[in-house]
C-alpha cells in the first residue's frame, strides 16, 4: 500500500466511526432512533438487511479489491468468531459476511479496522466500492498502472460531504486498457489509460465515460471525453456528483441512478451543468501521488526441493488457462477460480500462507469473484500449484465458461426471486462433464443474478440469466430470464445483452445445451459468440429456445426452485434502500439542524468547502420540511428549491427578501474560501432559525407534528 500511510489519521478515524456505530446501535435500541434513520445509516457502514430475520449481511469496502495475507487472515478470524464462517467475494471486488448480529457489527468494525479494513460507505446512497482491473500493474497491455488513481479517489470521497445524502448510490470503474476488463462502460464513471505526448513530455489521462448501468433498464455510458488530464478526474466527477445530488431523481427509485440523469439531460446538457459546477468544488486540480501504491516486492530466490507433478495434463491445463505472463518480464500472474466466490475462513488463512510463500503480499480480488496472486517466480509455480491443489484452489478455467460468476441470489438477498448459487453449480456441472473443451475458452462466459438488478452482471454476459417467475395457477414456476450477447468484444466494443426468452428454472440446463450445441453447428470460421448472435438474431435465439419455454407440461420437480424439495413459493422482500417509512415533519427539521451543526463543526477545523456544502444541505432539508407540511412532494433537490419559492416566499410566508432559490445556489458560483465558508454558514444558521419559527407556527394552528411517507421526501 502506502509507502508513508497516516496512521495517525487511520487510527482517529477509526475509534471516532466505531464510537459512532455503538452509540447509534445503543440509542435504535433505546428507541431513541428511529428503524428509518438507522437503516439509513448502518448501510453507509456496511450493514445490510438479510432475507434471514435478525441477521445482516457485513460488507466491507476494498479499493479495487486489495488485499494483504494479514487482511485476509484477520476476515477469515473475524468471519469465523462472528458469522457462519464464509467469506465472499463480489463482482465489486468486495468481501461480504453474512449472518452476523447487529450487536456484533461494532467488533467486525473494529477489529477490522485495526488492519486498514472499512466498511465506510460500502452500502447505501453513497460513492460504492472502486473498482478495477485486477491485473492492474501487471498487465502487458496497459499504458500504466491505475491503481493509485483509484485509491486517490477512494480516499477523496470517503466522509466527503457531497456524496453522504444522494438519491442513489455512485459506481466507478477503472479499466487498465482498452479491452475494458473493469466493464466501464457500465459504471457511472468509467476511466481506460491513455497516453499522449506534448512537446516530447509524456502526458497521462483517461478516457473517460458517464451514465451507464446495468438492472432492469440497462444502459451503456457515453463518452464525455476521449482524453482527460489525470489531475482532472477527480474534479471531474466531485462536479458531477454535485449536479447528480441537486438534480437526480430521488422519488421514482428506479430512476434515480445517474444513467436516467444523463438520458434526461443529455450528455451536452450534464457536461454543461457540470462545467458550471467547477467553480464552486474544492480543487481545480487534483494531482495523483502515483507513488500512493507500489508494488509489493516478491518472495526472496529460495533453493527450494524437486517436487512430482501427479498429473502433468492437469498441471498443464492449469498453466495455460490460469497462469499469464506479467509485463515485468519473468514473473508471473495466479488467477484462482473460486466458484460463487466462496471461501471458508479455514481454507482462506491456509490461503494466505501460501501467498507468503509464494507471491507477492498483493491479492487482488477479481470481477468474476476469484483471486489474482502476482510476482510468482516461474520454478515456484510447480510448488504454488501443488499447495493450491491441496487446497481445491488450482481449478482450471479462470475466466473461462465453467467460471460462472452468480450472486447468492435467495440464499441471503431480499431481492432475490430464484436461486442463483445451486444453478451456477449445475452449470459448470454440465459445462465440465459434457463440454470440457470449454473450460480453455476464455472468450465465453456466464452470469447469473438473482433478480434483475445485476449484481451478478447477467446483462455483460455472452448467456445471462437473471431470476424470475411464470405464473401457472394456481401454481408460480421459479423461471430464468435469458438473456444474450452482451460483455466486451475482443476489439473493446461494450454490448449489452438482449432479454430473449423467459424459461423454467429446471430447464436452464437444456438451454444452455441447446446454445452451445447450435453455437457449435452454425458459427462460422472460429466465429466470436456474439458476433454469431447478432448474426443470426434475437428471432432466432427465441425460436430456438421456445419448445423449453413451455409450461403446460411440467414435472412435479420444475416447479421447485434448485436446492428445494417444495413447490415454489415466491417471496421477494424489501430492498434496503426501497423500504416505506413513515416519519414526522419534526425529525426533518433535526436533520437540518444536524447539517447546521456540522457545517459550525467542518467551519471551525478549516474544512471550508465541506463545511459548505453541509450548509447547503441545511437549506435544502430546512426547505423541503416546510414543503412536506403543505404536501409538497420533494423528489429533486432544484425542485426543492424551486417549490420553495412557490410556496412560501412568494406567498410571502417565509420571512425572506429575496429568491430562495437564488439564495442557495450560491453554493455552485463562489469559490470555496474561507469568507465565504462563513457567510453561507452565516446564512444556513439564519434560515434554519426562521424555519423553526414557522414551524412552530404552523404546529400552533395544527395541533400535532405531520406524519409523512418516504418516499415523498427522499431530496
Amino acid at each position: 500500500m502506502s509507502k508513508n500511510p497516516d496512521k495517525s489519521q487511520l487510527a482517529k478515524d477509526l475509534k471516532s466511526d466505531v464510537t459512532e456505530l455503538e452509540n447509534k446501535i445503543a440509542a435504535f435500541k433505546k428507541g431513541e432512533m428511529q428503524e428509518e434513520r438507522f437503516r439509513h445509516y448502518r448501510l453507509t457502514r456496511g450493514v445490510y438487511g438479510q432475507r434471514q430475520l435478525g441477521v445482516h449481511m457485513f460488507r466491507t469496502k476494498i479499493p479495487f479489491g486489495l488485499l494483504t495475507a494479514d487482511q485476509l487472515i484477520r476476515l477469515a478470524d473475524v468471519s469465523e468468531k462472528y458469522t457462519n464462517g464464509n467469506l465472499h467475494l463480489t463482482t465489486r471486488q468486495n468481501i461480504q459476511m453474512h449472518y452476523v448480529k447487529l450487536d456484533d457489527a461494532t467488533a467486525i468494525w473494529k477489529e477490522l479496522g485495526e488492519v486498514g479494513i472499512t466498511a465506510r460507505e460500502a452500502c447505501g446512497n453513497t460513492v460504492r466500492n472502486i473498482t478495477a482491473s485486477a491485473n492492474a500493474g501487471i498487465d502487458p497491455d496497459e499504458p500504466f498502472d491505475v491503481s493509485p488513481y483509484v485509491y486517490e479517489t477512494f480516499r477523496y470521497f470517503l466522509r466527503n460531504p457531497i456524496c453522504q445524502d444522494m438519491g442513489r448510490k455512485i459506481k466507478i470503474a477503472f479499466s487498465s486498457s482498452d479491452k475494458d476488463s473493469a466493464y466501464t462502460y457500465f459504471h457511472d464513471f468509467g476511466f481506460v489509460p491513455r497516453i499522449k505526448i506534448e512537446n516530447g513530455k509524456e502526458i497521462r489521462g483517461f478516457k473517460l465515460v458517464v451514465g451507464g448501468g446495468l438492472g432492469a433498464q440497462s444502459i451503456i455510458a457515453l463518452t464525455a471525453y476521449e482524453f482527460l488530464p489525470e489531475d482532472q478526474i477527480i474534479p471531474f466527477m466531485e462536479a458531477a456528483i454535485r449536479v447528480f445530488d441537486r438534480h437526480g431523481e430521488r422519488e421514482k427509485r428506479f430512476k434515480a441512478r445517474m444513467k436516467f440523469l444523463v438520458k434526461k439531460l443529455g450528455l451536452d446538457g450534464f457536461l454543461k451543468l457540470v462545467e458550471e459546477e467547477k467553480k464552486a468544488i474544492a480543487n481545480a486540480s487534483v494531482k495523483i501521488n502515483r507513488e500512493i501504491i507500489t508494488a509489493a516486492p516478491p518472495v526472496p530466490v529460495a533453493d527450494r526441493p524437486e517436487i512430482k507433478i501427479e498429473n502433468q495434463a492437469a498441471y498443464d491445463l492449469w498453466l495455460s488457462t490460469n497462469v499469464f505472463e506479467q509485463k515485468q518480464k519473468g514473473f508471473y500472474a495466479v488467477q484462482i477460480r473460486l466458484p460463487l466466490g466462496d471461501i471458508m475462513a479455514d481454507r482462506a488463512r491456509l490461503f494466505a500462507e501460501v501467498v507468503r510463500n509464494y507471491a507477492a503480499d498483493d491479492i487482488r480480488i477479481t470481477v468474476n469473484q476469484g483471486f489474482v496472486l502476482r510476482y510468482v517466480r516461474k520454478n515456484d509455480l510447480p510448488h504454488l500449484y501443488k499447495s493450491l491443489n491441496d487446497l481445491d484452489l488450482a481449478k482450471p478455467g479462470f475466466n473461462s465458461m465453467a467460471n460462472i460468476t452468480a450472486c447468492p441470489g435467495t440464499d441471503t438477498c431480499n431481492l432475490g426471486v430464484t436461486n442463483s448459487t445451486g444453478l451456477s453449480t449445475v452449470l459448470e456441472e454440465v459445462i465440465t462433464a459434457e463440454y470440457p473443451q470449454l473450460i480453455e475458452e476464455s472468450e465465453l462466459d456466464i452470469k447469473i443474478s438473482g433478480c434483475m438488478n445485476a449484481c451478478g452482471q447477467h446483462m455483460a454476459a455472452n448467456i445471462g440469466f437473471h431470476g424470475s417467475s411464470i405464473k401457472k395457477k394456481p401454481l408460480v414456476v421459479p423461471a430464468m430470464q435469458v438473456v444474450i450477447g452482451g460483455g466486451v468484444d475482443p476489439d473493446g466494443t461494450p454490448q449489452i445483452a438482449d432479454k430473449v426468452i423467459k424459461v423454467p428454472t429446471k430447464k436452464i440446463p437444456d438451454v444452455l445445451r441447446s446454445l452451445l450445441n447450435d453455437y457449435d453447428e452454425s458459427s462460422e470460421n472460429n466465429e466470436y459468440f456474439n458476433h454469431y448472435y447478432r448474426r443470426q438474431g434475437k428471432a432466432y435465439f427465441y425460436e430456438l429456445l421456445k419448445p423449453l419455454a413451455d409450461i403446460e407440461k411440467l414435472t412435479k420437480e420444475e416447479f421447485y426452485d434448485w436446492g428445494d424439495d417444495a413447490d415454489y413459493v415466491q417471496a421477494i422482500g424489501v430492498g434496503e434502500c426501497a423500504g416505506v417509512a413513515y416519519d414526522v415533519v419534526g425529525t426533518i427539521v433535526k436533520d437540518a439542524e444536524e447539517k447546521v451543526e456540522l457545517a459550525a463543526a467542518a467551519l471551525e477545523e478549516g474544512l471550508f468547502a465541506d463545511s459548505i456544502y453541509h450548509s447547503y444541505t441545511a437549506l435544502v432539508i430546512g426547505a423541503k420540511a416546510l414543503l412536506l407540511a403543505k404536501d409538497v412532494k420533494c423528489n429533486t433537490q432544484i425542485g426543492i428549491l424551486k417549490d420553495f419559492d412557490e410556496h412560501y416566499i412568494e406567498p410571502k410566508e417565509f420571512p425572506l427578501d429575496q429568491s430562495f432559490k437564488e439564495l442557495a445556489l450560491k453554493v455552485k458560483k463562489s469559490a470555496p474560501n474561507e469568507d465565504f465558508a462563513k457567510e453561507y454558514a452565516s446564512i444556513a444558521a439564519d434560515f434554519f432559525q426562521k424555519v423553526l419559527s414557522v414551524r412552530s407556527a404552523q404546529l400552533g394552528k395544527e395541533g400535532t407534528d405531520k406524519n409523512i411517507i418516504d418516499r415523498y421526501y427522499k431530496a
